[in-house]
């Protein structure tokens, strides 16, 4: 199957590719940065195809090599949940890109959003849930997703919108929480600072954020909105915990320093059956 990552030069993105040639599928890459594309493994396993969503280009289906099935993971701006850029120029750039792919022949798209889109909502959260983003982020995702459903009645493709859980793994942003963890470890810190840890969160590894990204993306039996998550919650402490465990060092926690999110819910986590049916059924 010839399939289009864009935004392959990310943190997930990176691992679908991997994963998509691993399978073997013939992969075509797309990201505004050739020469950080260079420095990847599979860069020369893959028809790596540079392109700046920004640039308005006329029938980018064809431009693609007219591919079975396009994974748009690109998405600028991250982790900066609160800039308004999201929604006054993110929003219509991936809009407008991916319209033109539609119109053009495209029958196979798979977006990948955000459980953010869930806002200050706790506990299980199925897809079915209403969506209540608080961020311009979240709100810029939750309406690109509704924008792409309205295109379906005038297009006829198969759509998945993947959303997102929590991922740790190699390549993960040096701000996020566990690299900010393995940097305190390596220098030999006697303190991390940190929250008071209580948060539920649902987290994956990457690596398994990938390989269900593709399953999602390359069936068409299950459609729509689907949770890309474990299904169980976790502290934030234990997580913490079990990473220092794994890596064999301590550290002392200095827990509460840093305040709570104001965008993010105390206790939250996917449900992840809509996933389980495609795993199970592949």
């Amino acid at each position: 199957m010839k399939v289009l990552v864009t935004g392959a030069t990310g943190f997930i993105g990176n691992y679908v590719v991997r994963e998509l040639l691993k399978q073997g599928h013939q992969v075509m890459t797309t990201s505004k940065n050739s020469e950080k594309a260079r420095m990847y493994e599979w860069f020369s396993q893959v028809q790596y195809i540079p392109y700046d969503l920004n640039v308005v280009q006329e029938n980018l289906f064809q431009f693609f090599r007219e591919p079975d099935v396009v994974i748009h993971l690109a998405w600028e701006g991250l982790p900066n949940y609160k800039d308004l850029f999201h929604f006054e120029r993110n929003l219509f750039t991936n809009y407008r890109f991916l319209k033109n792919l539609l119109e053009d022949g495209l029958k196979s798209l798979t977006v990948t959003g955000t459980c953010m889109e869930y806002g200050l909502q706790n506990g299980c959260l199925s897809e079915d849930t209403p969506t209540k983003p608080t961020t311009p982020y979240s709100l810029a995702k939750d309406t690109l997703r509704k924008f792409l459903e309205q295109l379906q009645q005038k297009y006829h493709f198969s759509f998945k919108w993947i959303r997102l859980f929590y991922m740790y793994g190699k390549g993960q942003n040096p701000s996020s929480l566990l690299p900010q963890l393995d940097k305190a470890l390596d220098r030999g810190d006697e303190i991390f600072n940190m929250s008071g840890g209580e948060q539920l969160r649902d987290y994956l590894p990457v690596e398994k954020v990938a390989e269900y990204v593709n399953e999602i993306s390359l069936q068409n039996k299950i459609l729509g909105i689907i949770n890309c998550c474990s299904g169980k919650p976790i502290s934030i402490r234990k997580l913490v915990e079990n990473h220092m465990k794994n890596r064999g060092k301590t550290i002392k926690l200095n827990l509460g320093y840093y305040p709570y999110s104001d965008y993010e819910p105390m206790a939250f986590w996917g449900d992840n059956t809509k996933l389980k049916s495609i795993i199970n059924n592949k």
